[in-house]
């Protein structure tokens, strides 16, 4: 602590001389710190949408029971819930039913649709997003520049000529995907067209996001799942006359329908 210092008078008596005060420091001019520039930017990217229904026992039964038969389809991939049918068919109050239990089953939950914030308000969900958007748009603030050229068409379909090595995930949301190769276990091909693979599927595909009519084309198959048009099987559900073979798959009168093409 600051200590006080005594000084002589001139007749001789002593005074207590006022502690010292701390000199405040000056005031750094604006240009001796460097902030780095924050720059922010949007994203799209790609995620799974679930639409729970009433009852849920029995949606969180089949649930289960899919998940059993590919149950690494949801892992690491953001999950956004789909509530509108939840909200009305029993109102707001199970929503965190529904969530909960989502998440209980190892869902990571990035967003939700169909509600309000006002629905969650209260809940351990408040803070959950309920407005997402995934066209990647650059957010900086405007200038007098020229607009950059307009983008160019996107192709109609993309090559892969090589294996899809397990853990890779292949995402063309415009067209149809080529793979020359084998499609090794744990990866996955999603395509907004048709997924066509010159080799062994042995992993998921996933055809037609965003094109009807879509189908999926492998020379042998051994796959985890397959999914066309929001409809997908699982391995033990083809059974094993179609294992090994080349074979077709198509949406055909709401089912999946998988025929040999050998």
């Amino acid at each position: 602590m600051p200590h006080e210092s005594q000084s002589q008078t001139s007749g001789g008596g002593r005074r207590r001389a006022s502690p010292f005060k701390m000199r405040r420091e000056a005031p750094l001019d604006a240009e001796v710190i460097s902030l780095p520039t924050i720059r922010i930017r949007g994203r799209s990217f790609m995620a799974m949408v679930v639409a729970p229904e009433f009852p849920f026992g029995d949606w969180f039964a089949a649930l289960d029971r899919q998940l059993a038969g590919a149950p690494g389809f949801f892992a690491e991939r953001p999950v956004v819930v789909d509530l509108g049918g939840v909200l009305e068919a029993v109102g707001p109050d199970s929503l965190p039913v529904v969530l909960e239990g989502l998440a209980a089953r190892g869902m990571k939950i990035a967003g939700v649709e169909g509600v309000r914030p006002v629905h969650l308000s209260g809940t351990a969900w408040a803070d959950v997003a309920t407005n997402l958007h995934g066209r990647e748009v650059p957010l900086e603030p405007k200038s007098g520049r020229a607009a950059p050229p307009p983008a160019v068409p996107h192709a109609a379909s993309l090559l892969i000529e090589r294996p899809v090595r397990s853990g890779e995930s292949i995402v063309f949301e415009e067209g149809d995907i080529i793979v020359v190769g084998p499609v090794a276990s744990g990866a996955e091909v999603i395509a907004g067209g048709s997924v066509h693979v010159y080799g062994a599927l042995r992993g998921r595909a996933i055809a037609g996001l965003k094109t009807g009519g879509a189908r999926i084309f492998c020379r042998r198959l051994e796959a985890e799942m397959l999914a066309v048009d929001q409809l997908y099987r699982t391995a033990e559900n083809w059974g094993p006359d179609l294992h090994g073979r080349a074979v077709q798959v198509r949406c055909d009168r709401g089912a999946l329908r998988l025929s040999a093409l050998d």
